[in-house]
């Protein structure tokens, strides 16, 4: 498996090594490991494990419509692949993805990903919506994934993008809410 085949997974399946919405900090934690930045505020936490950034919310209806008082749940969850182009850390990656997808490079081209979602039996459509002059926003068929790609890597430049940048076609962050 690759890392473009864990992208893939993530849009398709809205889930990362088995921890998607709606899990608890605790089932993240168990996919993921314990090293992570909790940022607490506003009643919310955010979980950052380099690559992978996670939302929860208290009190959130689960999946059947119960309530889960006193408990936390995803409600929102980013990969963050442009961090690996500035943050090359061996902490960027959690252990766990490394283990099971191998080497993470900082750059993913878009068609790579995109012929990997379409392997998986979905589509991809642009989400007119969330795209604007600087990045493009796809939707993955059946599934709560955005893709965000570099449309413009220079936007507010002299137009000269930095070459050991990210450039035009590079997948910026996949998000599922």
């Amino acid at each position: 498996m690759s890392a473009v085949d864990f992208y893939a997974h993530v849009a398709v399946a809205g889930e990362v090594l088995g921890a998607g919405l709606d899990a608890g900090p605790g089932a993240w934690e168990a996919a993921l490991g314990a090293t992570c930045l909790d940022v607490p505020g506003d009643g919310l936490l955010r979980r950052d494990y380099g690559l992978v950034e996670i939302n929860f919310s208290p009190d959130r209806p689960g999946r059947h419509g119960q309530m889960r008082r006193g408990q936390m749940s995803c409600f929102g969850f980013g990969v963050k692949i442009q961090r690996l182009l500035y943050d090359q850390s061996p902490r960027t990656v959690p252990p766990p993805l490394l283990r099971t997808y191998g080497e993470f490079t900082p750059r993913v081209p878009f068609e790579q990903l995109r012929t990997a979602v379409l392997d998986l039996g979905r589509t991809i459509e642009l989400d007119e919506r969330g795209t604007s002059n600087d990045m493009y926003c796809y939707r993955v068929s059946a599934s709560a994934a955005r893709i965000h790609v570099v449309a413009d890597p220079d936007p507010y430049g002299p137009g000269d993008p930095d070459p050991d940048g990210h450039q035009k076609g590079d997948v910026w962050s996949i998000d599922v809410w």
